[in-house]
């Protein structure tokens, strides 16, 4: 049996080849887009400000932070738990690392706030248990596309921030799976509070209504600014 990589995809797409530059460093208020199904990474030096705009309103982002300088060190949504007392993190909050430290600062944020920090991203593995039998493009596989893509190698696929997706907890402690409530060209905005790269994935899942009732991933935009 194979030793498990991390690192290594279950399949490949076009965020392998969807680089913003070879290292991830970005031109400054340069607005990128990344392809619906596929992922992207980028550098923001600390001060920095990364802005991700739903054109959609229905389409999620699964979003992670590593420290630029020891990918072993990544935004974690069970410290960043324990820091807030909250599984919502708000406008003003703190995003912190496995290590406790402060990585992100989430500044603004144009939607209701409806975001999750409790499911694990999609991969290849579940969507065999959806009952796919060929490959499906997954947020893990988009993790470790645009890493390897700016010369990075995931060390771990943590749980992701999944912007504007909407998973209502109810009063027995159940999830389940509904439709983002944000609207078109709604933004968010983190400030880097140390140098990291920053992955995001424009989520492929089209089986359960999490990207909107139809199921139809579609893409993202960010832009990189000063703070």
């Amino acid at each position: 049996m194979q030793k498990y990589d991390p690192s290594n995809p279950d399949g490949l797409n076009q965020s392998l080849e969807n680089a913003i530059s070879g290292n991830g460093v970005p031109v400054l208020s340069r607005r990128y887009t990344i392809p619906a199904r596929c992922g992207a990474a980028v550098r923001l030096d600390a001060g920095q400000c990364l802005t991700i705009t739903n054109p959609s309103g229905w389409q999620v982002c699964d979003f992670w932070a590593f420290k630029a300088s020891d990918l072993g060190e990544f935004m974690s949504m069970e410290h960043v738990h324990t820091d807030l007392l909250s599984v919502s993190p708000k406008v003003g909050d703190r995003l912190v690392s496995n290590l406790r430290n402060p990585l992100l600062s989430l500044t603004q944020d144009s939607s209701p706030g409806v975001h999750d920090t409790l499911i694990a991203s999609c991969d290849w593995n579940r969507y065999k248990q959806l009952g796919c039998t060929e490959y499906h493009d997954n947020c893990a596989d988009n993790l470790r596309q645009a890493l390897l893509a700016i010369g990075q190698k995931a060390p771990h696929v943590p749980a992701p921030f999944n912007l504007w997706m909407n998973v209502p907890i109810k009063a027995d402690g159940a999830l389940d799976w509904e439709p983002p409530v944000s609207k078109p060209g709604e933004t968010i905005t983190f400030q880097a509070e140390m140098s990291v790269y920053a992955v995001m994935s424009a989520c492929p899942q089209d089986i359960t209504p999490v990207n909107g009732s139809e199921g139809k991933p579609a893409t993202l935009e960010f832009v990189v600014h000063d703070g």
